[in-house]
C-alpha cells in the first residue's frame, strides 16, 4: 500500500493588523503623554496590558501557526514590552520594588531600541510600510533613551512627537491589509516588496 499525500490548507486569518493596530493605537497614545499633553494614567496603563501587550502576544501566536519567524518575534517581544513598561510604572506604586533609575531606564529602552533596529534589517525584504514602522520605531526608542540618560524634557517631548508618527505608520500598515483584503485590491498601497 503506498503512502497517500495529505494536503493541508491553510484557512487561518492574517494575525499582522490585529498586532499592528494593538502596537499603533496604544504607541499613539503613549506617545501623546510622551509630548506632554497629558499625564500617566490608567488609560496608557490598561491600553498597554490589554491590547498593546495581549493583544499582540496573541497576533505573535497566530503568526507562528502561519509560519511566519519575524512576525511571532516581533508581536510576542513587543506584547511583552508593553506588559513589562506597565509592570515597571506599577510594582513601585504597589510598593514590590522601588521604581527603575533613570540610566537603568535608559538601558532598558536603548536595548529595545538595538532589538527594533535589528528586526528593521529584516523589513528590508518587506514592504515599505513595514520598514516605516520598525525605522521610526527604532528612532522612538533611542529617542526615549537617550531623554532617559540625559534626563532632557525636550528630548522626551520631541520622541513623543516622533512616537505619535511611528504608532499612527502602524495603524495605517494594519488598515491598509484589512482594506485591501477586503475590497480584493490595492486600497492603500503597502508600497514595494523587495
Amino acid at each position: 500500500m503506498g503512502k497517500e499525500l495529505v494536503t493541508i490548507q491553510d484557512t487561518t486569518a492574517n494575525p499582522a493588523p490585529l498586532g499592528l493596530m494593538a502596537f499603533g493605537m496604544t504607541t499613539v497614545l503613549l506617545n501623546i503623554h510622551n509630548a506632554g499633553f497629558f499625564p500617566m494614567d490608567s488609560m496608557i496603563l490598561a491600553m498597554g496590558i490589554f491590547y498593546g501587550g495581549l493583544a499582540q502576544v496573541i497576533a505573535g501566536i497566530m503568526e507562528w501557526k502561519k509560519n511566519n519567524t519575524f512576525g511571532t518575534t516581533a508581536f510576542t517581544s513587543f506584547g511583552f514590552f508593553w506588559l513589562s513598561l506597565v509592570f515597571l510604572v506599577l510594582m513601585p506604586k504597589f510598593g514590590w520594588w522601588t521604581g527603575p533609575t533613570s540610566g537603568s531606564m535608559a538601558a532598558y529602552l536603548f536595548m529595545w531600541g538595538l532589538f527594533t533596529f535589528f528586526m528593521f534589517i529584516g523589513t528590508l525584504k518587506a514592504n515599505r510600510a513595514l520598514q516605516v514602522v520598525f525605522f521610526t520605531l527604532a528612532l522612538l526608542f533611542f529617542l526615549l533613551a537617550w531623554g532617559d540618560a540625559s534626563g532632557s524634557v525636550t528630548v522626551k517631548h520631541i520622541a513623543g512627537y516622533e512616537g505619535i508618527f511611528c504608532g499612527f505608520s502602524a495603524i495605517y500598515a494594519a488598515m491598509a491589509q484589512v482594506w485591501n483584503e477586503m475590497y480584493g485590491k490595492t486600497i492603500l498601497p503597502l508600497g514595494p516588496v523587495k
